[in-house]
């Protein structure tokens, strides 16, 4: 009913009453819908570089640095991105790329990259003003190292704080005829893209579509509990991917991810299967590790140092030791299952921290490669996923009909 069916059928105190009520309605309703942000751009030089973002209204922001790599992140409650296509990449004074997206729910982020140790100077939002929208606001100046780590202990976040190294928890209590636990893991997700074609497909959604196919035909055959570590568009850090492995008593882990290698894309292509170890089976690995690994980075965590590393090595050293025994036995029944579409049948391995609870064997997998026209037309083809999680699905049936016949799982 309108407004003015309301005022012609009530008195005109009660009219007034209900159309104060509707206001309040819509006041409220608008309220809830996330705030856009329109655009984005630099401005200045190396001695103030400004980043600017349009909103469609003002809304509360977290501003804060991180360090190794030097960044600015901008946290703020469920933001939807509608930016321009290709923005982020401009590199302007102290400013040489920015990203955003959606970093938890309700959450959302924007990292901005910068070449050197810097402080915040100001960091506000503007209310919007006759034709123009609201606006972030950051401006960075340059400062010398000690100035900058000193400043970071003082406002660093306590969320944000570097974790301890990995405990193994106590296995869950699970009745003896229980069946496996398989927790699929898709890569990136979030403000983390991951990689993407020169058409724009990204790796986290390519994977994400393909551990769901996985998924349903693990959980058709009814022999196993089957979980994603992501279901939608948010970004999970690292360490939480493997705890949420480790918290629901997986038998195996899979994290499922997409490659791209742009110096001779006509012949990267295929699936590679990976390890975890010490040292990197090759160059490649090793390089492709260090990009793994930087995910949480990408995103605006704060990475855990070297030392926390090494305390977590001697932690896990131990219980590691047969988990990499089954790892290495899953990651064969991969191989043999997938055959001619592998990039190669040789097993890599290298320091991925995806891969890294000491108690849960556990497998990262290549698709293919999104450098490569044919390997990109096949990640986003439904009949290329069905085929392709079928021959997982037997790799993995392969998997536990061996450990069934050695020992319980």
């Amino acid at each position: 009913m309108s407004s003015l069916r309301i005022r012609a059928a009530l008195p005109r105190t009660a009219a007034c009453v209900v159309l104060a009520i509707l206001m309040v309605i819509g006041s409220a309703h608008a309220e809830t819908k996330p705030t856009i942000a329109k655009d984005a751009r630099l401005a200045g030089d190396h001695e103030r570089t400004r980043f600017i973002a349009d909103l469609s209204r003002k809304v509360d922001v977290h501003v804060f640095a991180l360090a190794s790599p030097y960044r600015v992140i901008v946290d703020a409650p469920d933001v939807s991105f509608q930016m321009p296509d290709g923005i982020g990449k401009e590199k302007r004074g102290l400013i040489t790329a920015y990203r955003y997206g959606l970093f938890a729910p309700g959450k959302s982020r924007i990292v901005i990259d910068v070449a050197g140790p810097f402080l915040i100077d100001k960091a506000f939002v503007l209310e919007p003003r006759d034709d123009q929208p609201a606006r972030l606001v950051v401006d960075l100046v340059p400062t010398d190292e000690k100035t900058f780590q000193a400043k970071l202990k003082e406002t660093k976040p306590p969320e944000e704080a570097t974790p301890a190294a990995l405990p193994m928890p106590p296995a869950p209590v699970r009745a003896p005829n229980a069946k496996p636990v398989i927790v699929l893991d898709p890569g990136h997700g979030g403000i983390d893209p991951g990689t993407s074609s020169a058409d724009g497909v990204t790796e986290k959604t390519v994977v994400l579509a393909f551990a769901k196919t996985l998924k349903a035909k693990l959980e058709a055959t009814g022999r196993y509990d089957v979980y994603l570590t992501r279901e939608d568009d948010t970004f999970l850090p690292l360490r939480e991917r493997v705890e949420f492995a480790q918290k629901r008593g997986a038998n195996l882990f899979l994290s499922i991810h997409a490659d791209y290698f742009p110096q001779a894309p006509e012949k990267a292509t295929g699936a590679t299967v990976y390890t975890l170890s010490e040292e990197a089976s090759d160059n490649e690995a090793k390089e492709l590790a260090t990009k793994e690994n930087f995910s949480d980075a990408l995103a605006g965590v704060a990475l855990p140092s070297d030392s926390d590393e090494v305390v977590a090595n001697i932690l896990i050293d131990l219980a590691q030791r047969e988990t990499q025994n089954r790892s290495t036995v899953f990651a064969r029944s991969i191989v043999g299952e997938l055959a001619g579409n592998l990039h190669t049948k040789k097993m890599r391995s290298a320091g991925f921290r995806v891969l890294k609870a000491p108690d849960v064997p556990s497998v990262l997998l290549e698709l293919g490669f999104l450098s490569n026209p044919d390997d990109e037309k096949h990640l986003v083809s439904d009949d290329w996923r069905d085929r392709m999680s079928n021959s997982l699905a037997e790799a993995i049936d392969g998997y536990f009909a061996k450990r069934i016949a050695r020992a319980p799982f």
